[in-house]
C-alpha cells in the first residue's frame, strides 16, 4: 500500500497507482497535513534571525508529502468520482482550508516573511517574495484577532460548499442522462454512435439508448438529432440540471462577498482581478463590452439565417410559424453550414482520429516547434485502464535518447465517474530546488469506440487535443527553481495563453497534412475539405461568442455583489435573467449562457469564480500574439502555395518555438506577463485581431 511518506520510486516520482487504495487517502493526508504543520511551525519559531534560505527556501521545500496526497485525491475527484472518492474530498476540503488559514494567519511567520529584504527586481527570487507575502495578505495576515476568526470560518465553509456543489453537479449530470427508448429517436447519428449509446444503456441495466451530458448548456448532439422532440428532451435536460445547486451557490456568493469586504474589497470580483494580468473589474468589463455589440449583431443574423434554412428544408408551415427555439438552433446552424461549405461532417470526423490528432498532430506540432520527443511508456501504469502514459523528452540524436523532461499522462475517454468538460493538471510540479521533473495529466471526455473502431473527432474536440496539450506543455518545459512558481501557476488570464497558442498549429498546413488522414484509408483530407475545416473555424461565431460572453457577464453580475445585496438575492433565475438581460445577451430567451448557474461548475466548483472572462483574454493575447509566428515565417497564417506546399521554413519554426520556450514556457510565474508578452510579439496587445479572427471586426457598429 502506497503510504506517500517518500515519492514513488517509479521514474519521475509516477505515482504508483497500482498501490494506492481510496480508503487510505484519508489516514495519509491527515498525517500529512500534521507533518506539513509541524514543518510550518518550525519554519516561524526559528530562533535564528529570518534568512532567506530558512524561511522562503524552507516554506517552498515543505509540504512534499502533502502535496503528493493532494495530487492523487483532487485527480481522483475529477477522474474517478466514486461515491467513496467523493466522500474523500469531502472530507479533506475544509481541514485543508482550515490548515492554510493557520499558515496565512501564523503572526510569527508573517512577520519573518516581512524581515526578508527585498530581491533583486527580475530575479525569480523576487517574485517568489512578491507570490508569498501577497499570498499572506490575501489570506488575512492584516487582520485583527476577531477578523481573524471570521475568516476562518468563511473560507472553511466554502471549502466545504463548493466541493458540494461539484459533487451534487456530477450526481444531477449523471441523473438527467437521456434514455431514448425508440430508434426514430436517433435519426441523424452514425452507426457508431447508436451503439456507443445502446453500450451506454446496457451498462446501465437500460434498454434504449443512453446520451450522457457534457457540461454546456448545448450539447453537442444537438446539431445531428433530426427529431425536433429529440432535440428538444436533449435541451431540457441539459438546462435542468443542478437545482438543487441553487441553495448552495447563493451561499458561496454570500460568503465571497464577506470575505471580500472583509479584505478590504469592493466585492469578490474586485478581489479576484487585483491579482490577474488585466488588474481591475473595469478593464475586464471593457473588454467584454468591446465584444458584446458585434458578437450579438452577428448571432441575430446567424438566428436568422437558420431560421431561413427551416424554409429551404421544406419545414411544414407551422413549424416555420414558430419562434426557433435554443433547442433547434444549433441544428439548423449546422444543416446551413453543412450545405454552404459543402461539406458531410459524418465523413469529415474520419479524418481525424483520436491517435492520430494527438500522434501525429499535437506531439508532432511539438516536435517541430520544441524538438522534443513524446513517446509511450507503457512500462508504467496509470490510475485507469484507459489511461496512457507517455516519456516526453529533448529531441534525440543516432547515438543517445534526448535529456528527460518529464511524463504526460492522457485520459481521454468519457466515462460516468468523471467530471465533464476537458483539463490538464499534475501529479509532480517541476522545480530544480527540489529536483523534481513535471508529471503531468490530459483529460478529455471523448466517447469511447467499441473495439476495433476508432475514436473519431469533430472539429471542436481536435481543438480540444491541442488546447491541453497545451497547457500540458507549460508544466512540461517549466525550468524554474521554486515549485510554486511553476508551469501553470500563473495568473488565470495568462494560463490560457499557452494553451490558444497551441490550438493554432492544428490548422497549420504541415501540421494538418501530417495528422488528418481517412481512418480506414490513410488518405490525406481532399483539398476542398482542407478549405471547408478553415471556413468552419469562423462559422457560427456570432452564437458561440455570445454564449461565452453570457457567462461572462453571469459570473461577473454573481460576483461584484456586496455583501449585503448578496444576501437579498433568493431567486436565482430571476438573478440570472435580470443581469443576461442588463448585460445585453439574453437575445429574447432564444440563446443561453454557455453554462447556466446551477450547473457553472467553473466558478461555484472550479478556479475560475468571477474568472471565467480569463479565457477571452488570453484569447486576446493568443489572436494577436500568434502574429509574432507569422511574422518571423514560423507559421504561414493560413496561406498556402497553389500546390497546398507550406511556404514555411523549418529552421525558422524552430527558432520561434525555441524564442517562445524561452520566454513564455519555461518561465512560469517568474516573469512580468506584461513585458514577456511584449518582448515576445514586439509591441502590446490589441483585440483587433481577436475581432478579425472571430468575424466580429465592424459588426454591431452603425
Amino acid at each position: 500500500m502506497e503510504d506517500f511518506v517518500t515519492p514513488s520510486e517509479l521514474p519521475y516520482e509516477l505515482p504508483d497507482f497500482a498501490q494506492i487504495q481510496v480508503d487510505s487517502l484519508v489516514p495519509a493526508f491527515r498525517t500529512a497535513l500534521a507533518d506539513h504543520a509541524a514543518e510550518i511551525a518550525a519554519i516561524a519559531q526559528n530562533p535564528e534571525e529570518p534568512t532567506w534560505e530558512n524561511t522562503f527556501a524552507a516554506l517552498e521545500e515543505a509540504g512534499q508529502m502533502l502535496h503528493r496526497v493532494l495530487a492523487i485525491a483532487f485527480n481522483y475527484a475529477g477522474t474517478l468520482a466514486t461515491p467513496e472518492v467523493r466522500e474523500v474530498e469531502a472530507t479533506i476540503s475544509p481541514e485543508l482550508s482550515e490548515h492554510f488559514s493557520d499558515l496565512l494567519l501564523n503572526a510569527d511567520l508573517w512577520a519573518r516573511v516581512q524581515a526578508i529584504p527585498e530581491q533583486p527586481e527580475g530575479s525569480e527570487e523576487a517574485a517568489l517574495q512578491t507570490y508569498w507575502r501577497r499570498r499572506f495578505i490575501r489570506g488575512g495576515a492584516n487582520l485583527d484577532a476577531a477578523q481573524r476568526e471570521d475568516l476562518r470560518k468563511i473560507d472553511a465553509k466554502l471549502a466545504s460548499l463548493t466541493t458540494q456543489f461539484g459533487a451534487q453537479l456530477q450526481e444531477s449530470t449523471e441523473a438527467s442522462a437521456v434514455l431514448f427508448t425508440e430508434e426514430t429517436q436517433l435519426a441523424g447519428l452514425d452507426d457508431a454512435t447508436k451503439r456507443q449509446l445502446a453500450d451506454a444503456a446496457r451498462d446501465e441495466g437500460k434498454q434504449g439508448w443512453l446520451l450522457r451530458l457534457g457540461l454546456p448548456s448545448v450539447q453537442p448532439v444537438l446539431e445531428e438529432l433530426e427529431n425536433a422532440e429529440a432535440r428538444e428532451l436533449v435541451h431540457r435536460a441539459s438546462l435542468g440540471r443542478g437545482g438543487e445547486n441553487q441553495e448552495t451557490l447563493l451561499q458561496i456568493v454570500r460568503l465571497r462577498a464577506r470575505r471580500a469586504e472583509l479584505l478590504g474589497y469592493a466585492h469578490h470580483a474586485d478581489y479576484v482581478t487585483e491579482v490577474e494580468t488585466a488588474g481591475s473589474v473595469e478593464a475586464v468589463e471593457e473588454l467584454l463590452s468591446q465584444l458584446t455589440p458585434a458578437a450579438v449583431a452577428n448571432a441575430w443574423s446567424e438566428y436568422k439565417r437558420a431560421g431561413d434554412q427551416r424554409v429551404v428544408a421544406g419545414v411544414s408551415s407551422d413549424e416555420q410559424e414558430q419562434p426557433l427555439s435554443s433547442a433547434d438552433w444549433p441544428y439548423w446552424s449546422a444543416q446551413q453550414r453543412a450545405e454552404e461549405l459543402d461539406v458531410d461532417e459524418a465523413e469529415l470526423k474520419k479524418y481525424f482520429s483520436l491517435d492520430r490528432v494527438l500522434m501525429d498532430g499535437a506531439f508532432f506540432a511539438a516536435k517541430r516547434l520544441y524538438g522534443i520527443e513524446v513517446t509511450p511508456r507503457e512500462d508504467l501504469q496509470g490510475y485507469h485502464p484507459d489511461v496512457q502514459v507517455w516519456e516526453v523528452r529533448e529531441g534525440a540524436d543516432a547515438a543517445e535518447p534526448g535529456a528527460e523532461i518529464g511524463l504526460l499522462l492522457t485520459d481521454m475517454y468519457a466515462r460516468p465517474t468523471k467530471r465533464g468538460g476537458a483539463w490538464m493538471s499534475s501529479f509532480v510540479d517541476q522545480s530544480n530546488l527540489i529536483g523534481q521533473l513535471p508529471v503531468v495529466v490530459n483529460v478529455m471526455n471523448v466517447a469511447k469506440p467499441n473495439p476495433g473502431e476508432h475514436a473519431l473527432l469533430n472539429m471542436d474536440e481536435v481543438a480540444t487535443v491541442f488546447h491541453e496539450f497545451g497547457h500540458a506543455l507549460h508544466g512540461l518545459l517549466s525550468d524554474v527553481h521554486y515549485p510554486s512558481l511553476s508551469g501553470t501557476s500563473v495568473p488565470r488570464d495568462f494560463v490560457e495563453f499557452p494553451s490558444q497558442i497551441n490550438e493554432n498549429w492544428a490548422l497549420e498546413p504541415a501540421v494538418l497534412a501530417n495528422y488528418a488522414k481517412h481512418v480506414d484509408t490513410g488518405e490525406p483530407l481532399p483539398a476542398d475539405m482542407v478549405h471547408a475545416v478553415k471556413q468552419q473555424a469562423q462559422w457560427g461565431q456570432g452564437f458561440s461568442t455570445t454564449e461565452f460572453l453570457a457567462a461572462c457577464w453571469l459570473d461577473l453580475a454573481w460576483h461584484k455583489l456586496s455583501a449585503e445585496e448578496a444576501a437579498q438575492v433568493t431567486d436565482v433565475e430571476a438573478f440570472e435573467r435580470a443581469a443576461l438581460e442588463a448585460a445585453g445577451v439574453d437575445m429574447e430567451g432564444h440563446l443561453v449562457p454557455r453554462y447556466r448557474s446551477a450547473y457553472f461548475n467553473h466558478i461555484f466548483a472550479g478556479g475560475y469564480s468571477a474568472d471565467y472572462w480569463s479565457y477571452l483574454w488570453a484569447e486576446v493575447l493568443d489572436a494577436d500574439g500568434f502574429q509574432a509566428f507569422v511574422d518571423t515565417g514560423a507559421a504561414s497564417g493560413g496561406v498556402e502555395k497553389e500546390d497546398g506546399a507550406e511556404d514555411v521554413d523549418p529552421d525558422d519554426v524552430r527558432f520561434a518555438g525555441n524564442r517562445f520556450r524561452r520566454m513564455i514556457l519555461s518561465r512560469g510565474a517568474t516573469i512580468d506577463y506584461d513585458d514577456a508578452f511584449w518582448m515576445f510579439r514586439g509591441m502590446q496587445r490589441s483585440v483587433e485581431p481577436l475581432l478579425k479572427r472571430r468575424g466580429l471586426a465592424g459588426a454591431g457598429k452603425e
